[in-house]
């Protein structure tokens, strides 16, 4: 079966055709600038990029041009739409009401719906996604893949917040936790490249990118994960401040004289390593570059970022009580050799042993410990629109 799987945003929409039977991409891209004005990036397997302006008005564009690049006589990789057996569609949050991926129906758009509040950049643009295909590709089968609910295994002790009950009766006030395709996949594949059983494995996945979280899975179950509510909790992020003392928003409030508006936006776009490094970047390469050179704000960006991971591993040594594995993934957990470096110089306590050379490598699959390591430390490349493949595929 060809499985075509769509990430929806409020003004882009990535998409993979992938043979579930081989698991192979067929064809991969990307719409950007929909609503402005509208950009198709496409590439089919084997075959040359091609970049096109192409007016995008709203999602039902973009999923229109999405169909006839996969069908173009050309340079398309299926003949028809009946050869595209399902949709899979990551959705950011499920709340309490998805425990796995779902067959799309009206009763789980309308659920999803209810759930804008807890994302509300997300899944509007998400729902929109689905409606766009339903449009064009009436008939065939939709699954929605939830980030949220790989974590639904945390125990309450996990994700209650230390808050009024009430607001978790009410509003369902609690930590989700997000990129959980991502954490679910990655922890899997580090089981199979260890030969270990999945369900019998302490893990902890790093999944460090712009947005970062850190997980822990205890015998295949998500156990404990750093973002919260939103993903704006957990690690400094590449603008996301992660954890911060509640208190520091009144006092800045008063100080910049901001609303709850302007906190929001400071903390999700103006923090995190990009503002520690003084409106430097967000990007780690730039970061890397400044510091080389003495720029003692990116310095203290980096070391912040490295020294946070470091802490939440070892929390979540502790919540399980030991770990066997440290799985790096995501754009600088795959292929920054130095952060991994300096995330584990501070884990020489579980007995971690660092093949140097091993850890120099990029975006591969990679064992970057030693042989007589007491913790397996390894780099798994996420692959998430390959997991919603396969979760569309076993669920039809």
């Amino acid at each position: 079966m060809n499985v075509l799987v769509i990430n929806c945003g409020s003004s882009s929409l990535k998409f993979q055709l992938i043979n579930s039977d081989s698991e192979a991409v067929l064809a991969k891209g990307l719409c950007e600038r929909i609503g402005i004005d509208g950009r198709l990036t496409y590439q089919p397997a084997g075959g040359e990029k091609e970049v096109s302006d192409k007016a995008m008005p709203t999602h039902t564009e973009a999923i229109q041009f999405v169909i006839d690049a996969l069908t173009n006589e050309k340079t398309g990789v299926v003949k028809s739409l009946d050869e595209i057996g399902a949709v899979g569609h990551r959705v950011v949050h499920g709340g309490e009401k998805f425990a796995s991926s779902v067959v799309i129906t009206d009763e789980v758009k309308k659920a999803v719906e209810e759930c804008n509040d807890l994302a509300p950049l997300h899944n509007p643009a998400n729902l929109i996604g689905v409606a766009a295909c339903e449009k064009l590709m009436p008939g065939t089968p939709m699954v929605a893949v939830f980030d949220t609910a790989f974590h639904q295994t945390m125990p309450e002790k996990a994700y209650m917040y230390g808050l009024p009950y009430e607001y978790y009766e009410k509003y369902k006030v609690r930590r989700y936790g997000f990129h959980g395709t991502s954490h679910s996949y990655v922890s899997k594949r580090a089981a199979e490249i260890l030969g270990v059983p999945y369900d019998q494995t302490k893990t902890i996945v790093c999944h460090l990118g712009n947005g970062s979280s850190i997980s822990a899975v205890l015998n295949g179950k998500s156990v404990d994960t750093s973002m919260g509510l939103t993903p704006l909790e957990g690690l400094v992020m590449g603008t996301r401040s992660g954890d911060i003392d509640p208190a520091i928003l009144e006092f800045i409030a008063k100080k910049e004289n901001l609303d709850i508006a302007g906190l929001m936006n400071m903390l999700n776009k103006k923090s995190g390593v990009y503002g520690l490094s003084n409106n430097l970047s967000s990007d780690f390469r730039d970061l890397d570059a400044a510091a080389a050179e003495g720029n003692v704000p990116a310095k203290i960006a980096l070391e912040v970022f490295a020294y946070r991971v470091a802490k939440y591993v070892g929390s979540y040594v502790a919540a399980m009580n030991g770990v066997d594995n440290i799985v790096f993934t995501a754009g600088i957990g795959e292929n920054s050799g130095p952060v991994r470096a300096d995330v584990l110089s501070y884990l020489g306590y579980l007995g971690i042993e660092v093949d140097a050379e091993a850890n120099k490598k990029r975006g591969e699959e990679v064992l970057i410990s030693t042989p007589d390591s007491k913790v397996k430390v390894l780099v798994v490349p996420t692959n998430e629109e390959l997991a919603i493949a396969r979760e569309t595929v076993a669920l039809l």
